[in-house]
């Protein structure tokens, strides 16, 4: 095999200051200033761990609340986004110039504002002084610089815009005019309150998302990136288009310990890229198979990317919950990336790399992958079962011993280990690589799994908050960077316990500062995105907004949802995921539910944040501004743009599901079994590859346009039979609203009738939408009436709703005093939507059928 260093243009250097300049600053000052910006970046971290630790409340100091941690989390990023990142392109990066300096301070001063004077601001709520003005124009100005810094202009132009227009409410145009915002008045609201800068945002990233990132930092530091890497080669390398295969994998692993695209594509990149490019795929591919594999590392539970605790506080439910409806599709999304490398493979006949493990027969291969799946199952058990069996006899002490079991599994894994080779990372440009053998691989580095299995185990088992799960993850993780060298040396006989535990202290340290660092821009993201939705609530510009959506859409659900994704898409060019999914969720995720009530269609809160979620990360992938794919197209030699266009089309099934999810709740295993999630989620994964063979034009042999829009139409009918079924047999018989009460008394308890009701917008416009009313226990319609805390007449044939009771499960559901009921739907018994399966299914067999003899054909062709 050649030698291809000179397919790769940008020097390791160069990788590494395109990462800092896009995630942690790319200056890096010499001698004192240096140290202390190091120093800064640690004692940020170290101050996180803190305030997510007990231990404030058990030495009984140091204790801060929520508003006050926000203000203190804000300084630091403040701080080092003034000394970590240059003004100018022309500006120095080996120093930091003294305006920086000054900067950086008057910047961090504006920002502890609250914390240094908390006692005296809630003396004054809503009644700001001339001091409190002062400083809070001058730190929205410096956030705004910070921002232009860290993040781009467009998210600095896009907050001045929205403060303009708070001031300038009186002067504006027909729809967009309101009666405008006193400059004290904005301060109050976006600065001294929790209201813009330093509201749920930054709250969030002060809670949750420093120690996730935190929690990465440390893990790749430890050597987690290399051994995923590496085990993704091992299992998968030999395959057709294998480093492909690996490259997804390893970057789908490599995204629990990386919430940067960019990082991620470059940290698995400078290895998979020239592999990938080794067995046949071009330049511009190769880097697009990273790129969609990196981005989509942001949606795989159970480490996803910051916007996803965001939900969290956005819709008010747990990240349990949260990473239940997102797992699905991240799976699905991740498969059917993996079938289009091997699509690829099979167009170009590719080959994989020499393997290095021993021939082992299929059936082999798949008892000893069951007999460990089934271990791994019972160990699962034993261990939740027996906590359960422990937790009441033990009480408090449930904890030690689980803390000892956990030390003593560690010191076994890395026993294990020892016996096995040290990892090395490999050149992936010498001429000829032999894939690392499977089982020494593997077993070299099981104790990196333990923190994950921490992390998991206390957020879906423990149910504690992932704040907090993620500190416990992150002590352990910090126990295993001081001890892990130290007891290998032990182990493999050639211990230098001072200079180990040393080593350990310098990864420890070196973790802290790069999780810091990695933070800035999230942290200034999250602030200045602040600005944005404390806008929006001051100004009631989002009422404004989803009136003028309403317009464009002419009230269809699909043109609005088209209209959702363009915009994330647009605004995702210059804005980072966390900030896009923040702006675009306050703006329009009330519309779509709005809409989607109108048009019949109750679309989960969660459905809609997760539609805007998928398409902010898509903008790391999309041209011409895909920075992930500028990543990429550095490490490969191709072309960026070209290597944005594959990416995207690549990304195509990840563009696809939020619009099949929105429909098709059933993916998101929203009200549904044990046994229906299975069954979706093999019948979901199905049509996804066959959606991904459509798309890329093969499948078992190329396909005939024909072919394409078949497969196209069996992917649709498999993701959404109820399309089809509901226009062959209706699911609900459609009544007058003056036989609510009938209806309701002959309907099962616990079934669904939907109402079509006559409202008053917020305007008090009359408005239709629908209401999902869950049938109550009761003898009677009359009884199930005073069940849900409803009270009804009929005067004419129209059906009045004349009371409802607080708090009752009427009340809940928005029912209010005068509102009409105009007519009643009731479910019916029909054949179930899955009978479409069958049909869509026996459609796919004639396109297999179809190919299959034309392969044929063509191999007896060619062979003869």
């Amino acid at each position: 095999m050649t030698q291809e260093t000179s397919s790769r243009p940008s020097s390791d250097a160069e990788l590494e200051e395109l990462v800092a300049s896009s995630d942690s600053g790319s200056r890096k000052p010499l001698g004192m200033p240096g140290k202390l910006l190091v120093g800064v970046a640690a004692a940020w971290s170290l101050f996180q761990l803190w305030i997510a630790s007990p231990l404030p409340f058990i030495l009984g100091f140091g204790a801060v609340n929520a508003t006050q941690a926000r203000s203190i989390h804000l300084a630091f990023a403040l701080f080092l986004a003034y000394t970590a990142y240059p003004a100018l392109k022309r500006s120095p990066r080996d120093r930091v110039p003294l305006q920086d300096w000054v900067l950086a301070l008057a910047a961090a001063a504006c920002a502890s504002y609250i914390f240094l004077f908390y006692a005296e601001l809630s003396t004054r709520p809503g009644a700001p002084i001339l001091q409190d003005v002062i400083v809070g124009v001058a730190g929205i100005l410096l956030l705004l610089e910070a921002t232009r810094r860290a993040l781009g202009p467009p998210l600095m132009i896009v907050a001045s815009i929205f403060i303009i227009y708070s001031l300038a409410g009186p002067y504006m145009p027909g729809i967009l005019a309101h009666r405008g915002v006193s400059l004290y008045g904005l301060i109050n609201h976006q600065w001294l309150t929790t209201q813009g800068v330093f509201g749920i945002a930054l709250g969030v990233s002060t809670s949750f998302v420093f120690l996730f990132v935190l929690f990465g930092a440390l893990l790749d530091k430890a050597g987690a990136g290399n051994y995923f890497i590496k085990v993704a080669f091992s299992l998968l390398g030999h395959y057709k288009g294998g480093p492909a295969k690996a490259a997804v994998v390893a970057s789908g692993m490599t995204g629990l310990i990386s919430g940067s695209s960019i990082a991620n594509v470059v940290t698995t990149g400078t290895f998979t890229i020239p592999m990938m490019k080794r067995v046949g795929f071009s330049a511009e591919k190769a880097g697009a198979v990273e790129v969609a594999s990196s981005v989509n590392g942001q949606i795989m539970p159970p480490v996803m990317g910051a916007a996803a605790f965001l939900m969290v506080e956005f819709i008010g439910i747990s990240y349990v919950e949260v990473i239940k409806h997102a797992f699905l599709p991240a799976l699905i999304s991740y498969i059917a990336l993996i079938y289009i490398v091997h699509l690829e493979a099979l167009k170009a006949d590719m080959q994989g790399l020499p393997t290095s493990n021993p021939y082992k027969p299929w059936l082999h291969k798949v008892v000893g992958f069951l007999a460990g799946l089934l271990l791994l199952m019972g160990l699962s058990f034993a261990v939740y079962y027996g906590l359960g069996w422990l937790k009441p006899l033990l009480g408090e002490a449930t904890v030690w011993l689980v803390g000892v079991v956990l030390v003593v599994v560690y010191v076994v894994l890395i026993r294990l280990g020892a016996g096995y080779p040290e990892l090395e990372l490999d050149d992936p440009n010498s001429p000829v690589v032999k894939l690392p053998q499977t089982r020494p691989t593997v077993m070299v580095g099981l104790h990196y799994i333990l923190p994950v299995i921490v992390l998991v185990w206390c957020l879906m088992v423990e149910r504690l908050s992932p704040g907090l799960s993620a500190f416990w993850a992150t002590v352990f993780m910090i126990f295993i960077l001081l001890t892990q060298r130290p007891i290998i040396a032990l182990f493999r006989g050639h211990s230098r316990i001072a200079e180990d535990i040393k080593e350990g202290f310098v990864d420890l340290w070196n973790g802290l500062v790069t999780g810091a660092r990695n933070m800035i821009g999230i942290g200034i993201a999250t602030a200045t995105a602040g600005i944005i939705v404390g806008a929006v609530s001051q100004t009631g510009v989002g009422l404004v907004l989803a009136d003028v959506v309403e317009i464009l859409s002419m009230g269809n659900l699909l043109l609005i949802l088209l209209f959702t994704a363009v915009l994330s898409l647009i605004l995702g060019m210059g804005l980072p995921t966390t900030a896009n999914y923040i702006v675009v969720s306050a703006l329009l995720a009330p519309v779509i539910v709005q809409l989607g009530e109108q048009s019949g269609l109750l679309v989960p809160l969660i459905a809609v944040h997760l539609f805007v979620f998928y398409f902010g990360i898509m903008a790391d992938v999309t041209p011409p501004v895909g920075l992930a794919s500028f990543a990429a197209a550095a490490v490969s030699g191709g072309d960026p743009i070209r290597t944005g266009f594959q990416a995207f089309y690549y990304s195509l099934r990840t563009a696809a599901l939020p619009f099949l999810f929105i429909f098709n709740t059933d993916l998101l295993l929203i009200d549904v079994t044990f046994l229906q999630g299975i069954l979706v989620f093999v019948v979901a994964t199905i049509a996804m590859l066959i959606f991904a063979a459509a798309t890329q034009g093969f499948m078992i042999a190329r396909n005939r346009w024909y072919e394409s829009i078949l497969l196209l139409l069996v992917a649709f009918t498999l993701f959404r039979p109820a399309f089809w079924m509901d226009r062959i047999d209706p699911p609900y018989e459609t009544l007058p609203g003056s036989q609510f009460e009938e209806v309701l008394g002959q309907a099962e308890v616990g079934a669904d009738l939907k109402l079509r009701m006559r409202i008053e917008d917020d305007f008090g416009d009359p408005l239709e939408t629908f209401m999902l009313v869950s049938v109550p226990e009761g003898e009677d319609g009359e009884e199930r009436l005073a069940n849900l805390g409803l009270e009804v007449f009929v005067e004419e044939d129209r059906t009045i709703v004349d009371m409802v009771e607080f708090g009752s499960p009427a009340d809940d559901l928005n029912f209010d005093f005068d509102q009409e009921i105009l007519a009643v739907q009731t479910p019916v018994d029909r054949m179930a939507k899955e009978w479409m399966w069958i049909l869509a299914l026996g459609v796919f067999a004639l396109v297999v059928m179809l190919q299959r003899r034309r392969r044929d054909r063509q191999a007896a062709t060619a062979s003869s």
